[in-house]
Parts: structure tokens; sequence; C-alpha cells
């Protein structure tokens, strides 16, 4: 179940099925997928051909390798060393996800003697003397009976019948992050707990609302981390989603990239590292690219409200005129967006995310989106989701938030646009999972369980959006401990507890916490602000006082009235503008919730600096 179906317009739209997990009405509202994969067809979009036969499952082995490659832990083959970033990065992992990276190692070794290649280097080797039977025990006698990832499909939980708890709209429930998700599925395995809101939550209007509880140090959103510290999020994500999905029994296929044949356009049908590489020489900073950019705020600005956006097609010779066009003169700054109707900048917004060499979701873990809905607990669904978000590559992964901020936008416009967050899901759903020139192979009977699927994807990530975007507690403990040349001997062992309970030696605790923080300002000033540092000292309070200061024009710093002008020059003194970042130590760079606790962030990284600085957009 890794791809969608390939409709043939002049057959009739497949039937409802005893299956379907959709009411009447929402599954005549389907009729918005197939129209619009009948209007993909018609543009001539899905060809047999074009496929090439490039992308397909690894085989078993070669899967495992490229797994432990993802994750930085290739150096456990054959008895390759690992590096101090990826030694650390093993300290961390917990019980399920020790046992997630062993289940790889002994699948690779079994084989690798199969093939009669040298023998690869035993689990024990790296782990002591594990016992997987051992692990499994330990995590609940189901929590480890997911199948094996290289002896072909797994069977998916069955999804439960509507009507659970959790699907009750306008419930609030808490979305906890501050312990891993394996280890969450592992305790409920093994308590023989039902699962909890475990319908598919295929009713309109019936999602719930997901809190995240922020503990006193805040929520760290992806945007918060420096670029060096997010580079090792996607590894440890990997290692937590093939856990996860090993405690669910579920089947993470790894699917193989195909190989991209260079276009001869530059904007329609191009990578989107090799659009940022051109869009960098414009405007070095951006990180989606324009022409998405320049499609979404055309969209923005004269489509919200026009009834019907996103379904209604536009003319297709305009489309492809208006392409033509924007490859021509885009770049020379030639080509104007006032006269574009639309509902053709729908089209070339579509055709712009379809036309991708790879999908937008990435041709590797397709597969793995396509299968969400069947986890029939939703908080697992989000879980799933989330991790996936975090292994996305960084062009990917910031096109895709800001497709879905837009897609938010129409759907807060429903009563003038008449679109829905399912009437949105189900238009875009075949544009994100259909990708040009590979058309799906699938039994048939599959086809409206699959289609109905994936609109439910995109539901999900367009409604929790803003959850997805977080970086979890334990994945920042992670990356905190994969920089810090001091954690070991200075944290507690357990892996849930680590960072909000730091154990810090004599040096950092008792009359050596200062008791006014310092504060560097990156603008022209003498001296660094002074802050108390009390138990209740936020970093709201911080950044209440500096804009506090820079208003009334204090004097009682030289260089305030420097300062004060050149804030003044570039934007209005607000303290939307003005962020405090946690720099060193243990991090490189970390902007901090206004909600954190600075005593709590000076004793889990005391060797770090808090610098302010004016917000980048």
């Amino acid at each position: 179940m890794n791809q969608l179906p390939q409709k043939n317009p002049l057959q009739p739209r497949p039937a409802g099925c005893s299956h379907s997990r959709l009411s009447s009405a929402e599954s005549s509202s389907m009729d918005g997928f197939w129209m619009e994969v009948e209007r993909i067809q018609q543009r001539d979009e899905l060809r047999e051909e074009d496929s090439g036969g490039n992308e397909g499952q690894l085989p078993e082995g070669e899967a495992e390798s490229q797994w432990l490659q993802d994750t930085g832990l290739l150096g456990l083959l054959g008895g390759l060393g690992l590096d101090s970033d990826h030694k650390e990065l093993l300290s961390t992992l917990t019980q399920t996800q020790v046992a997630a990276v062993c289940r790889r190692l002994d699948i690779y070794a079994r084989s690798v003697r199969r093939q009669h290649k040298t023998p690869a280097r035993d689990v024990r080797d790296v782990f002591g003397v594990f016992n997987s039977a051992k692990m499994s025990s330990e995590n609940g006698d189901s929590g480890m009976k997911g199948t094996q990832l290289s002896s072909g499909a797994s069977k998916s939980p069955p999804a439960a019948e509507p009507g659970g708890p959790q699907e009750q709209a306008g419930r609030e429930e808490a979305f906890n992050m501050d312990s891993a998700y394996s280890e969450q599925a592992a305790v409920l395995l093994q308590k023989s707990r039902p699962s909890q809101g475990g319908t598919s939550a295929w009713g309109k209007c019936s999602l719930p609302k997901f809190t995240i509880p922020k503990g006193r140090l805040g929520v760290t959103r992806i945007g918060d981390l420096s670029l060096q510290d997010m580079r090792k999020v996607p590894s440890l994500a990997l290692i937590e989603l093939t856990a996860l999905c090993d405690i669910l029994g579920l089947d993470l296929k790894r699917s193989k990239a195909g190989k991209w044949k260079a276009a001869e356009t530059r904007l329609f049908g191009v990578p989107l590292d090799s659009l940022l590489e051109a869009d960098h020489k414009v405007l070095p900073s951006t990180q989606v690219p324009l022409v998405l950019q320049a499609l979404l705020s055309c969209l923005e600005k004269r489509g919200l409200d026009t009834e019907g956006i996103l379904r209604v097609p536009g003319s297709q010779a305009r489309v492809k005129g208006l392409e033509q066009k924007l490859e021509r003169d885009f770049y020379a700054g030639l080509f104007s967006w006032d006269e574009v109707h639309h509902n053709d900048a729908s089209d070339l917004l579509k055709r712009f995310i379809r036309k991708l060499p790879t999908p937008l979701l990435t041709a590797e873990y397709l597969p793995a989106f396509a299968v969400v809905p069947n986890i029939p607990n939703l908080k697992q669904r989000l879980q799933v989701l989330h991790l996936l978000i975090l292994i996305l590559p960084e062009p990917n992964r910031n096109a895709l938030k800001a497709l879905l901020e837009f897609l938010r936008k129409v759907v807060a416009r429903e009563q003038h646009n008449k679109m829905t967050l399912w009437n949105v899901s189900t238009v875009m759903a075949p544009n994100l999972f259909l990708h040009h020139g590979r058309p799906p192979k699938l039994p048939k009977g599959k086809e409206k369980q699959l289609a109905e699927g994936a609109a439910e994807v995109v539901r999900i990530m367009v409604h929790y959006q803003d959850l997805l975007w977080t970086v979890s507690w334990l994945v920042c403990v992670c990356v905190c401990v994969a920089s810090c040349d001091f954690q070991r001997e200075h944290l507690c062992k357990c892996h849930v507890c680590m960072f909000m309970h730091p154990c810090l030696d004599s040096r950092h605790t008792g009359s050596c916490t200062p008791k006014v923080a310092k504060i560097q300002v990156v603008w022209p000033i003498k001296d660094p602000l002074k802050v108390p540092l009390t138990p209740s000292t936020k970093v709201a309070h911080v950044l209440r006082q500096f804009t506090e200061h820079l208003s009334t024009g204090s004097k009682g710093q030289e260089g305030s009235e420097d300062m004060n002008s050149l804030l003044l020059h570039h934007r209005p003194m607000e303290s939307a503008n003005i962020l405090l970042y946690e720099v060193g130590g243990n991090i490189n760079e970390h902007r901090l919730d206004p909600d954190a606790y600075l005593l709590d962030l000076y004793r889990a990284n005391p060797h770090g600096e808090w610098v302010l600085k004016q917000s980048p957009t």
C-alpha cells in the first residue's frame, strides 16, 4: 500500500465498500479526489513508460545498510568505528530504540551470511550482552511483535470503528512529548490497554484538540534550532520512528529513489535543492523556492475568498502558457502576477508540486506516509507523522510547511470559498501522493481505501501542523547530548528525566548559581543587560524589560540612544521583534520559548550564553 490509484476517467468511480470508514456524505465528497486524478491523467502526466523501474523496494540487507547509514550508525558494520557524535547518540537511546537498532543489525548479519560475505559485526559487540528476548519481555510481549522489516508486508493494526472518545469534536487532550513515542506505545501494550481514540477520524469537524504541555524549559519548534543542530535531528527521528513502527507492527519499508534526468527547465520539474541554489543568487536567506512563494502569495492575495479555490480548474491552455512565461521571465523579474487568474494560479501550484522529480514527501518515505491511516490510535498517527516530517530533507520540510500554512488559510476562509478541511484534503492528496512519471500498481479493490487514506494524511497535516513542527523534548535532549563535551558525567542515566532534572556537580549548584543573569545584546551597547535570576524569571520578562528599556529611552547605559535610533530605523520596537537565544555549551544556537524559565535553562546548560537579537523575519 505504497501508491495511489491511477483512475481511468472512462470507468465509474469506485462504489462504497463495506469497509469504508467514511460516512455516506463524506464518501460522495471523495469526488473531488477522483476529479483531480482524472484531470492529472487528461494532462498526460501519468504515463507508464515514464516510470522506468527506477524506484522500488530495497532488497534485504541493503535496506538495513541504508537505514544504518541514514541514522549515522553505518560504522557499526564490519567492526568499523563511530565518531564521537555517534557514540554519544548511542548513549542516549531508550530500550525500544536499542531494540530497533539491534534488529536491523541482526537482519543485516543474516543477509550477509546468506550471501557468504564477510561476517557482520555481532550486536553484542556493540551493546554488550544485549538479549532481544529479554528486551521483548521488558517492553511487553506484544510490544516486540512487529514484523521484521525485511520479511515482506506486515499486517497493520486494524482500524477501529468510528465513535471513539478522542474523536469527539471540541475535546482537548495533552500530547505528551516528554518521553519517547515508542516507549509510550510499549507501555500501552504492556498494560494491555485498548487503543484510546482509536478511530480513523474520518468525520468532518470531529478532530479533537491536542495541546503540548509546556515544561519549565518551554517548547522548541523546528525553526528554533540552528542548522547545525537540526542536522542531528533526522537520524534521531528515524531511529525513534523505526522503534515506534516495530511496536505498532507496521512495516517501515524504504523505497529506492528514482534517478532524476536533468530537465531543460529552470522552475518546473527541477529538484528543490537546485531551485534553492539558483534562488540564493537572488535572495541568499531564502529557505522556500521563490517561485513557490510567489504562487502562494498570488493565491493568498486574490484567491482565498474565491468559491472552489483549488477545486475548480483553470484553463489548461492558459496554464501551459503561464508555465512557459514563468520559465522564461521569472528570474528576469519580467513576469507579472497581476493578470494571473486565481484558478490558473491554483493549477500552477499543483502542477509545480506534481512535477517535482521526487515527491515533496520524498520517494523514500512516501509509503510510510501512506500507511499512517492504518494506525487506529489518532495520537500514534500524529506521532508517526511528526517523526516523518522531522526526517524530511530541509528543503522538502520548509516547502511543505509553506504549503500547509497556505492550506490552513484556505480552510479558515471556508465561509467564503466553500472549501472545508476535507475538501482541501481530497483535492490536494493526489498532487502530493501522485508524482510525475510513476503510475501506481495496486491490487483491484484497494483504490477507495488508499484514496481515503491519502486524504486523511493531508487533513491531519493541515489541522495539526503546529504540533507537527515541534521538536520533541527527548530529541532536544539527544541533540544537546551529542553537542556537549561534559554531559556524560553530569547528566542522569534516566533518559526521560535527564534534561528536566540535570545532575550537576558542585561547580553548577548551590552558591555557585548566579543571582543575576547577564545577557549579551547584539546591538551597540557597553554592558550586558542584567536580569535577576530567580525561580520565577521567564524569558518573557527579559524581552519585556529590554523593550521597556528601549521605549523609555533610558540613558543608564552608554550608546542606548544610538541603539534606539538603530532599532527605530529598521522596524517598530515590539517585543515580538526581539528574541532571546541560547548559544554555546551543549547547543549551537537555540531560540528560547518566552515561557521558559531562566534558572532551569541555566541549570540545563550552565556553559551556554544568552544573547538578545532582532527577529530575522
